[in-house]
């Protein structure tokens, strides 16, 4: 280890806002000069605190918004940092900081604007900072040493149907053999597992609530594979899981599920009924827009709707909640004016808004109760409220009071790419509407039908173009990926599923009551296909789906520092924020693609290779069937075609045992050594080639008198660092672990 250049990611950078009281109505005063001759240092710190408390009072915007920014950061914050010390040290001087501004300003009126600035951001982010570790404390659950292949008994606490993937997905909660202590585990069930039963109870027995008896392969959460990739030891963490893993052989049912029906039965029978109406893959996407139930969701399918951009429609979110609240909304309005009694003695959209409210939490809870769709209804709740009360429904401070209640709940969900995506999308359209050029653009005047709605379609393609800008470094940051033709899909797919589809499977589902719904689930399908289609047109264009490396956290949090600068400020000072975005999109194209990257268990191995043309493609040293390992690997080396096994390439010598190829990198040559497997080799011809290669690989542990030039990653380095992206020209290396520290979910660092 002691030559292992591991070089640590660059970390993630704080968010500062600003927070304070109303605009006072005092006028203007000159800004002070930062800097006086002969004042020294303490004149510098005076001018620099009259500039800051001048520029609070006259700055004209909103900044409750601001504290739900600081309250992120303090979250991110407690990420980013590596150990409790840290996490303490940073609380403390944030309380220490809110303590200076409380005491050293408080008979002085010249910094009221600055002293209440600087204690609530300062609590807000301790705040930020304890919500996120209490979280990660009360639920977070140790996950097993290691593989093991078991007997256990235990309670289903949730059923996930997957038909697409052959299979059901339970969580159950289980009591450790060992230590007797409860832990929750989550197993796949294969379809065709035959159930044996000690009592009259069956296979429609397998749901929540029932006592099951089966023999699982279970094992610890995976971290990354490779830097950058998806951290599901961290998911796994805070939804409590100690394993996953599958059933082997029968399963036995020992308590039948009570008969009171769940909101989760209800969900699976509306699924299955509306697949029973709908054929083929449009049944299984009416399922999802019904129920939330995505399980039945072909791959093919879901891919063409990810590199169209129109992945966020098959997630239950922002736009199937508003859609089924708005309509609501709009037909109790509409049938209560119809009675004028009724309409002169109560407030019809107090009403309406009622109804409004009962239609999204019902569809909230039917549709599975997630995190995305929680954090939806929330905006929606006080979208009504305000309409309710006669205001402005559409505000940067709604945004913030449901990112606050959400973070309250769910503080880890701000590193997800759900909750930043689906308020990066809510603040560009809020940012979007608010600002003058549009207000003019959308004010009522004079016009023909035919004006009005060309101005609609205009600023519907304008919004999609808005939101697809604010989401792409996001979904660059999280999938590597993007759709280039969103904005374009999204104009024809979001008025057809919103005005066209779900009004068609509500009308549907409502007259399979009277048994006359066959003509509008005909709709429904034909509507439905006509989104396939668009997504499987949008996405097999050439050029549709752009792929990039994985971005640096600097990276991201300029991007996010920028949008946020854009979207929370007003006037023509918003415009500075695209200087950042600007710095991050240099940094983004600058950034150098891998030239080796390795798993974390040294099995996975990628080699970039790029042609004179500037194409690229992908050397893989096993022919793996996994698709979870071949993805990554394609992924983060940006490489859309299938990797070419690296036994095949004529430019490497392979045995049984190893293959050697030698890369043209930084003006020389690198040697790699690549263990296929776990045979065993003579040690002295083993040494002997180590030190003869640069960097050697292998997915088992390594004898000491195997000494490379360069790096050793073998069984041993790779557990305690993870998995590796190597950039040859540079000597740099990143690994899994530099982004870890001492969290709960890591395992690596002292195993």
């Amino acid at each position: 280890m002691a030559n292992t250049p591991i070089i640590p990611i660059a970390g993630d950078s704080e968010s500062n806002g600003v927070a304070g009281g109303t605009v006072p109505s005092e006028p203007r005063r000159a800004a002070p000069r930062l800097w006086q001759r002969g004042g020294g240092l303490s004149s510098f710190g005076r001018s620099l605190g009259d500039a800051a408390e001048h520029f609070l009072g006259n700055a004209g915007f909103d900044r409750a918004p601001w504290l739900a920014v600081v309250f992120a950061a303090g979250i991110l914050a407690w990420f980013a940092l590596k150990t409790p010390w840290q996490w303490v040290g940073v609380i403390g001087f944030g309380l220490l900081h809110a303590l200076f501004a409380l005491t050293a300003w408080r008979d002085n009126p010249n910094r009221d604007q600055l002293r209440h600035a600087v204690i609530a951001c300062s609590l807000v982010f301790v705040a930020g900072v304890s919500v996120i570790w209490l979280r990660s404390e009360v639920v977070g659950a140790q996950a097993l040493d290691r593989p093991v292949v078991e007997r256990v008994q235990g309670y289903v606490l949730e059923r996930n149907d997957q038909p697409a993937q052959d299979r059901i997905r339970l969580t159950m909660a289980v009591r450790d053999t060992g230590t007797g202590e409860s832990r929750k585990i989550r197993v796949n069930v294969p379809l065709g597992t035959l159930f044996e039963t000690t009592n009259e109870y069956g296979k429609d027995s397998l749901t929540e609530g029932a006592v099951v008896r089966m023999r699982v392969r279970l094992m610890p959460p995976a971290s990354p594979m490779l830097p950058g990739a998806y951290d599901f030891a961290r998911a796994a963490w805070f939804k409590g899981l100690a394993a996953t893993g599958s059933v082997v052989g029968p399963i036995d049912v020992i308590d039948e599920a009570p008969e009171a029906s769940a909101i989760a039965a209800v969900q699976r029978t509306l699924s299955a009924h509306v697949r029973s109406r709908v054929d083929g893959s449009a049944g299984t996407i009416a399922a999802a827009f019904a129920s939330g139930d995505r399980g039945a969701i072909l791959k093919a399918d879901e891919d063409a709707m990810r590199d169209a951009g129109l992945t966020h429609l098959l997630a239950i979110s922002g736009l199937h909640v508003s859609a089924v609240i708005a309509a609501i909304y709009m037909l109790a309005i509409k049938l209560l004016a119809l009675f004028p009694a009724l309409a002169l003695r109560v407030r019809l959209p107090v009403v309406a808004a009622a109804a409004g409210a009962l239609a999204g939490i019902s569809y909230t809870l039917l549709t599975g109760a997630q995190v995305p769709t929680v954090r939806s209804c929330v905006a929606a709740m006080l979208v009504l409220i305000a309409l309710a009360m006669g205001r402005d429904a559409l505000s940067l401070r709604m945004v913030a009071v449901a990112a606050i209640f959400v973070l309250l709940l769910w503080p880890e969900s701000v590193i997800g790419p759900s909750f930043q995506m689906s308020f990066s999308a809510v603040l560009a359209i809020v940012a979007l509407h608010s600002s003058g050029p549009v207000r003019a653009f959308l004010a009522a005047r004079e016009e023909s039908s035919l004006k009005r709605m060309g101005r609609g379609v205009v600023m519907l393609f304008i919004t999609g173009l808005v939101i697809e800008i604010a989401l792409m470094p996001i979904v660059l940051f999280h999938f590597h990926r993007a759709g280039l033709y969103g904005a374009f899909a999204n104009v024809l797919a979001i008025p057809l599923v919103t005005f066209i589809s779900m009004p068609l499977i509500a009308v549907a589902l409502a007259f399979d009551i009277v048994g006359l719904g066959a003509p509008f689930w005909w709709l429904v399908e034909a509507s439905l296909n006509l989104l396939l289609g668009l997504a499987h047109f949008t996405s097999s264009q050439p050029g549709a789906v752009k792929l990039m490396p994985q971005m640096s956290s600097l990276a991201i949090a300029l991007f996010v520092l920028g949008g946020l600068w854009l979207a929370l400020w007003n006037g023509r000072a918003r415009l500075l924020g695209f200087l950042p975005a600007l710095a991050a999109t240099a940094m983004l194209l600058t950034t150098p693609i891998p030239d080796v990257l390795i798993g974390r268990e040294g099995r996975h191995v990628g080699i970039t290779m790029t042609a004179e043309d500037g194409s690229r493609w992908l050397l893989s040293l096993r022919d793996s069937r996994s698709s979870y390992s071949r993805d990554n690997l394609l992924e983060l080396s940006s490489v859309t075609s299938s990797p070419i096994p690296l036994a095949e390439w004529d430019g490497a010598q392979c045995s049984s045992e190893f293959c050697v190829i030698t890369l043209d990198r930084g003006g020389r040559e690198w040697s790699l050594l690549l263990a296929r497997n776990r045979e065993l080799v003579e040690e002295r011809a083993l040494a002997a080639a180590c030190e003869r290669a640069d960097i050697v690989v292998a997915d088992r542990y390594l004898p000491q008198s195997c000494v490379p030039r360069w790096l050793k990653a073998d069984r041993g380095m790779l557990e305690r660092n993870g998995g590796l992206a190597i950039d040859l020209e540079g000597e740099h290396i990143i690994a899994v672990v530099s982004g870890q520290g001492e969290h709960g979910w890591w395992r690596g660092a002292d195993d």
